[in-house]
């Protein structure tokens, strides 16, 4: 059904990629109403907030933005505000109770309730006693999939291939907010990287809250490693990206599909979380120190030159300092590529939030991340430097103002997480081609260089 009237919408979308995919099924839906999106909120009649509720960090910074946008509608006439994702899972009530700017809520449930929620707002939004929308169900009874409105940057896409999970870790809300794991139809993931392709994609990243067990539901074994050979003869696809892997779950098949395709790029995100053998056990992880230690060297082995990024907690309740000095001797020995470190969230309604004993300081929280932030950027500079004198295949992400040269990635860095190459070129390049950069450095987390050839 077509607005009558067009309404301009905004949309800001905070957290993971997997919510960035849900803000493109969102604005697709929109933009097919009649509905026209504007990219700055200080142009739009409502503006929408998708937001992450994973860590009280990320809740704060959802509430921050909500009120910096309820500051258009006292100065600049904004007429509504629509709140949707992680947030209105959890807080939904809360939401429309505690909050009076926000005009309507949607749940991650109700991707599809997003047009009569932007129309409410629109219509209703504050007004003294107006009508509040609400739309928050199960998340299991949202579709999987859907047309999107691709982002920029167009040429390098997130491609979601599962909802949900199934591994309650103790100190996890997803599976709360996400509900069960469900994967999604061969097909229609080849459909939708055929359309993306179409779109000016060459980079495609596969996401899922856990990407590894994709194909258990509804096919009964995993099938990541049969999908990975499905898109791979996808023409047009020049890159595919895996992100979000188990270490329990990553198979001798997927390590040969990973090996052997040239499409996919040599780099794996494998979330470990601790190493400590009790403190794995307290998290309810899969698989123990060994399993760990075994799947990266299996990994680093048959794969040669991989880039293996990994995240950890430090502060988990019952962490001992003994349990902390593993894990960082580990992660020096073991020398990750990339690496990302937080410190413990208690999240109400988590089996780790209700840990009385062994609870660890804010301070030592902060203290522990920054002695592993530290050994790492001594790590990170060291990896990197193996690639002086190297020519590596880099996509061009645009020119850098500030430095004066161009800027992109190598296989060996996700966008937004990971470091840059920047280039040295006489020629002119357009954003999304592939070109191929001599390294001449390398400085902390980024790569420098030359260009040497232009691919296309």
């Amino acid at each position: 059904m077509v607005c009558a009237v067009s309404i301009k919408v905004a949309l800001i979308s905070l957290g993971c990629p997997k919510n960035q995919v849900d803000s493109e099924v969102m604005l697709s839906k929109l933009r097919k109403a009649g509905m026209e999106i504007v990219e700055e909120d200080i142009h739009a009649d409502v503006v929408i907030v998708n937001t992450c509720a994973f860590i009280q960090s990320a809740k704060e910074e959802a509430i921050e933005s909500i009120l910096d946008v309820a500051w258009l509608r006292e100065n600049r006439g904004l007429k509504g505000i629509v709140v949707t994702g992680c947030l209105v899972q959890r807080y939904g009530k809360e939401i429309l109770k505690e909050m009076p700017e926000v005009d309507a809520v949607c749940g991650v449930g109700n991707l599809d309730d997003i047009v009569d929620a932007v129309k409410s707002a629109y219509e209703n939004g504050g007004k003294s006693g107006g009508e509040k929308f609400s739309a928050i169900s199960a998340p299991e009874a949202q579709e999987l999939g859907g047309d999107r409105a691709v982002t920029p940057p167009e040429y390098s896409v997130y491609l979601k291939i599962s909802e949900g999970c199934d591994n309650k870790c103790t100190y996890c809300v997803i599976p709360y907010i996400r509900g069960r794991f469900r994967s999604r139809p061969i097909e229609d993931i080849i459909k939708e990287a055929k359309e993306l392709v179409s779109l000016g994609a060459k980079e495609i990243i596969l996401v899922s809250q856990d990407t590894t067990r994709y194909g258990l539901d509804l096919y009964g074994e995993y099938k990541l490693e049969y999908l990975l050979r499905e898109l791979c003869k996808v023409e047009g696809i020049c890159w595919i990206r895996i992100l979000y892997c188990y270490p329990d779950e990553i198979t001798d098949g997927l390590i040969d599909v990973i090996a052997k395709e040239e499409k996919i790029v040599k780099y794996i995100d494998l979330p470990i979380q601790h190493i400590s053998d009790r403190v794995l056990k307290a998290m309810n992880r899969r698989g123990d120190g060994a399993l760990v230690r075994e799947c990266v060297a299996k990994l680093r082995k048959r794969i040669p030159g991989i880039v293996i990024r990994t995240t950890v907690i430090v502060g988990f309740p019952g962490e001992t300092k003994e349990d902390f000095a593993v894990l960082a001797e580990y992660l020096k020995q073991e020398c990750f590529d990339r690496l990302g470190v937080f410190t413990y969230s208690a999240e109400e309604g988590t089996p780790a939030a209700k840990i009385k004993e062994g609870k660890v300081s804010e301070q030592t929280k902060q203290h522990r991340m920054d002695v592993i932030m530290r050994n790492q950027a001594e790590i990170h500079e060291k990896t990197n430097r193996r690639f002086i004198g190297k020519v590596l295949d880099v996509l061009n992400e645009g020119f850098d103002v500030p430095s004066g040269v161009y800027a992109g990635r190598s296989y060996a860095d996700a966008p937004e997480i990971d470091g840059k190459v920047f280039f040295k070129s006489s020629h002119k390049i357009s954003e999304g081609t592939f070109v191929k950069v001599k390294i001449t450095d390398a400085v902390e987390y980024d790569l420098y260089g030359e260009l040497v050839e232009m691919i296309n």
